[in-house]
């Protein structure tokens, strides 16, 4: 394996490891568009492109056994046709897996694997027809005597790079033609209007005796176009076409746009890049998010600095509300507050980053589980500009894959069967995502059988998960929990994909630890909808303070619809479930804290209800008293930090007092199971006045 030394290209072996990855991303969706359109040459190009880019970083990386088998995988992809589209489709998956094990093993320093298998693939492919003769003709070019300097061999590897197709022209002299110099000029005329003419041979002032003509060429064209458009009567009596083997320094790899890395020197391990006429800045700074991280926790301590300085202010303005210093203190809290925002905004927007970059791997998971399960299956992607937390992003990402997993295994039928029920033969799961209030929602949709809930409790009882009685008295909500029992799985047998009973029981747990919840909509023959709602662990918000109980809470101002002062006469109860009628509509209430003794404890004549955006549901939180508004810098906490998942952060106010910022995904979840007062589970930890929250011994 290639040794690795501590020296200064280990930051630059980092930077492969990251970039690579987007390169493998492009490899796994032109792959993709070619098993769609197996006639496209564009898409083939494009595969080169990215052999071509991995070939050169990791050359210069020192990984030279990826290195070579993208170069032997290039050269494959140049050899093959159109005829070759699924031997081509394959080549290319099987690449971008091989090419990640092989990343792995470079970055944990571990033995490389196998790549038998795919160099028999490459050999396949380029033991056919088409290959054979493009051997010989390459062949053919390179005894032809012609060669070519260091900037067009550049030349040619950057065209190349392109997706064009390097030919070496070789055109004859008609034997009646006596003037040389003008026909080189003519033929040099018809390859210029169908390709770039990198180099000729003779040149001008040699070509007074020649017989033929060397022309190095880039071109889109077809071979035979190029042959026909040299052939003139006359002048030139026949020509030859040959595709050229490029073999470019491995400067020329690194001056191509997409090849960022210098080459290594036996000297240092790394050189400078020298960049040709053809390479492009790259206007890319690439930041580890730890630092981020750092730079937004100054932000928040800024922040909550002032807030300090603006309750001075306030203070210094009661007491000498005429002093002339008081007006430039103002100001100067003005220019400072109107830059901390527009800092604040900047650092946010860092950590930021489109939910494409985690959804545009699913159309290889997709294809994949459906092929293992013989089933046929497209995906449909929207949402894919929604900006999500990077740490955020990172975390959902094997919830998401467990569940495309068991739509495609569990939910789409087999094309036979979706046949038998009127749906089209490929199924379809799609992807969505969207921000609603403070949190992010994500939903995976099918069109499969979706979920019976008597055979979902019929499975149940046959493993000894639940008791015929206890089926009996389970609700539809009750049954469909039962999919998160660990090690219940309703598939009729065990393959690769399902029916080992691990997936969703782990997809609740990891939602539960960011203080997330799964939603289920499931209707029986018409398919499955699981909506994951995540909270913004890590951010600046506006929030609305309030008291319950003398303690001080907050939740994001943008999941308010309203606020509503009543009294406690007011309230009704129908069921178990306490409501407000508002505006001729009945509006549910939830209260949180310890519960109330109604014989006990006198009934508080004003109370203060804030209504909750639920989508198209509203639910109103019953609460003491009002704070106001504030920008809070929100810290989230570990599962050990607090007694109850009610709170999942907290803030420090200008005052140095302690403000939790309330878990309204829990609440909600708690008031849905036992109704009015989610108090029942465990009471709200305290954060009064200048005093830190209760926290588990």
């Amino acid at each position: 394996m290639t040794p690795f030394r501590d020296d200064p290209g280990a930051e630059m072996r980092e930077l492969f490891f990251e970039t690579s990855q987007e390169l493998l991303q492009s490899l796994n969706d032109d792959a993709l568009k070619l098993e769609r359109s197996p006639q496209d040459g564009e898409v083939v190009r494009s595969i080169r492109r990215t052999m071509h880019t991995l070939k050169g970083d990791a050359a210069a990386c020192g990984f030279k056994e990826l290195s070579e088998l993208a170069h032997k995988l290039e050269d494959a992809l140049a050899e093959g046709s159109a005829a070759d589209a699924g031997a081509l489709v394959q080549l290319s998956l099987s690449a971008a897996d091989i090419f990640s094990a092989m990343l792995v093993a470079y970055r944990k320093r571990t033995t490389l694997p196998d790549t038998t298998a795919i160099k028999q693939m490459v050999s396949k492919l380029a033991s056919g027809p088409r290959a054979t003769r493009s051997k010989r003709k390459a062949t053919t070019s390179k005894n032809s005597g012609v060669m070519w300097t260091e900037g067009e061999r550049k030349s040619a590897g950057a065209a190349k790079a392109d997706g064009k197709s390097i030919f070496h022209v070789v055109a004859y002299l008609d034997q009646l033609c006596a003037m040389p110099i003008a026909a080189r000029q003519m033929v040099a005329s018809q390859l210029a209007s169908i390709a770039q003419v990198i180099a000729a041979r003779p040149d001008e002032q040699s070509a007074t005796h020649a017989k033929k003509f060397d022309f190095l060429i880039a071109t889109s064209a077809a071979e035979s176009t190029v042959n026909s458009n040299c052939v003139i009567p006359t002048v030139i009596s026949h020509a030859e076409c040959f595709p050229h083997g490029v073999e470019a320094a491995a400067s020329a790899d690194i001056a191509r746009g997409g090849a960022k890395f210098p080459v290594p020197t036996e000297k240092s391990g790394v050189a400078p890049e020298t960049a040709g006429p053809t390479s492009v800045a790259e206007n890319i700074l690439r930041v580890g998010t730890e630092r981020i991280d750092n730079v937004l926790n100054l932000v928040g301590e800024l922040i909550i600095a002032k807030s300090m300085m603006q309750q001075s202010m306030q203070e210094f303005t009661r007491r000498y509300p005429k002093d002339p210093l008081r007006a430039r203190f103002s100001d100067a809290m003005a220019f400072q507050s109107r830059v901390l925002n527009d800092l604040q905004r900047s650092v946010m927007k860092i950590r930021m980053v489109p939910v494409e970059q985690l959804f545009r791997r699913f159309p290889r998971i997709v294809h994949d589980t459906a092929k293992s399960c013989a089933k046929q299956v497209k995906i449909i992607i929207r949402g894919q500009d929604t900006d999500v937390d990077k740490s955020l992003l990172d975390a959902i990402a094997e919830p998401l894959t467990h569940i495309v997993r068991n739509a495609i295994s569990h939910g789409i039928e087999n094309p036979r069967e979706r046949e038998l029920a009127g749906k089209d033969p490929t199924g379809t799961v799609q992807l969505d995502a969207y921000h609603q209030a403070n949190q992010l929602i994500v939903e995976i949709k099918d069109d499969g059988k979706g979920i019976d809930p008597v055979k979902l409790k019929a499975k149940a009882v046959k493993e000894n998960v639940i008791s015929a009685a206890d089926a009996e008295r389970m609700s539809t909500e009750e049954a469909f929990d039962l999919i998160y029992r660990p090690g219940f799985s309703t598939a009729e047998q065990i393959t690769e994909i399902s029916g080992r009973g691990v997936g969703l029981d782990v997809v609740r747990n990891v939602l539960m630890r960011m203080k997330g919840t799964i939603e289920i909509d499931t209707t029986p023959g018409q398919g499955t909808t699981f909506r994951l709602k995540l909270p913004l662990t890590l951010a600046i918000i506006q929030a609305l303070m309030f008291r319950i109980e003398h303690r001080l809470y907050a939740i994001p101002l943008n999941a308010v619809a309203e606020i509503a002062r009543a009294q406690e006469s007011d309230l009704h109860r129908v069921d178990t479930t306490e409501v407000l009628q508002l505006r001729n509509r009945v509006l549910p209430l939830v209260r949180v804290g310890q519960r109330r003794n109604s014989e006990l404890e006198p009934r508080r004549d004003k109370i203060f209800i804030i209504v909750l955006n639920l989508g198209e549901r509203k639910l109103g939180l019953v609460v003491d008293a009002l704070e106001g508004e504030e920008e809070l810098v929100i810290k989230a906490f570990d599962d050990h930090t607090v007694s109850t998942d009610l709170v999942s952060s907290a803030s420090i106010l200008g005052d140095g007092r302690v403000v939790l910022i309330m878990n309204l995904a829990a609440v909600i979840e708690r008031f849905t199971r036992s109704g009015t007062d989610v108090s029942n589970s465990g009471s709200l930890p305290r954060a009064t006045d200048g005093a830190a929250p209760e926290v588990r011994q």
